[in-house]
């Protein structure tokens, strides 16, 4: 079960007050000792309760830890505004020195103000100047594999883009070309239907043309004949001729 959040507060309950009292108060103490032992430090943990009972701890011997404190204390407070200025100064001068030891590496490191230096500190110059060299060339090479590494990558999106803009134009085009064959396909169908009736028709027509028997003037009957062919046909104006002679 997960412990929830102890709330800082003043506890109101006066037997629960105690049993916390307690209970910190003995490991504030524990973890002062193992402070002291572990770091080797000297540590006094001066405790009043709220009835006022004191409870202390010292790592060696409480006065001795006392009379350290106020001694400091005093020391401190015994400090001069002269004092204090100079301890001011000493900090401004080392400061400057500091940077001045530096602008001097800066400018040596871009080859000036080399006429002080001797055989040994320009081997060592020249040994920092390789290094950073060395640096820099890796940290460019560096540079280079990842900006290639990027354009290889970009590379491949692009081709992949390639790829499914192509699939997705055949796609296209073949539905066009379904679509082509459907409308055109349909047209040519009827059209090839429409031809054939036409054909049809003028057969039947041509038929007709042949079958069909001369019209008898008058109330006669046709008397019954057989099928001739053309040339008997085309003669049978010549024989109704020499019939009315």
């Amino acid at each position: 079960m997960v412990r929830g959040k102890t709330v800082i507060r003043r506890i109101e309950d006066t037997t629960s007050r105690q049993v916390t009292f307690s209970k910190r108060r003995s490991g504030l103490f524990k973890k002062a000792k193992e402070l002291a032992i572990l770091c080797d430090a000297q540590v006094g943990v001066l405790v009043f309760s709220s009835t006022g009972r004191l409870y202390d701890y010292s790592s060696s011997s409480m006065r001795g830890v006392i009379e350290r404190y106020q001694q400091i204390k005093d020391g401190q407070q015994l400090m001069s505004a002269s004092t204090e200025a100079k301890f001011w100064q000493a900090e401004a001068e080392r400061l400057r020195e500091e940077l001045h030891n530096l602008q001097a590496n800066h400018r040596q490191l871009l080859g000036q103000n080399l006429s002080g230096l001797d055989v040994n500190d320009l081997k060592d110059l020249e040994n920092q100047l390789g290094t950073s060299l060395l640096d820099i060339r890796v940290k460019k090479d560096q540079i280079l594999v990842d900006q290639i590494e990027e354009l290889k990558r970009k590379e491949s999106i692009m081709h992949n883009e390639n790829v499914e803009l192509k699939h997705e134009l055949n796609t296209i085009r073949q539905e066009k070309v379904n679509l082509h064959r459907k409308v055109y396909g349909k047209q040519e169908l009827n059209a090839g239907q429409s031809s054939v009736t036409m054909n049809s028709t003028d057969d039947e027509k041509e038929i007709r043309l042949e079958l069909s028997q001369p019209q008898v003037a008058g109330n006669k009957q046709p008397k019954a004949t057989e099928f001739r062919g053309f040339d008997e046909i085309h003669d049978l104006p010549k024989m109704s001729e020499k019939s009315d002679l």
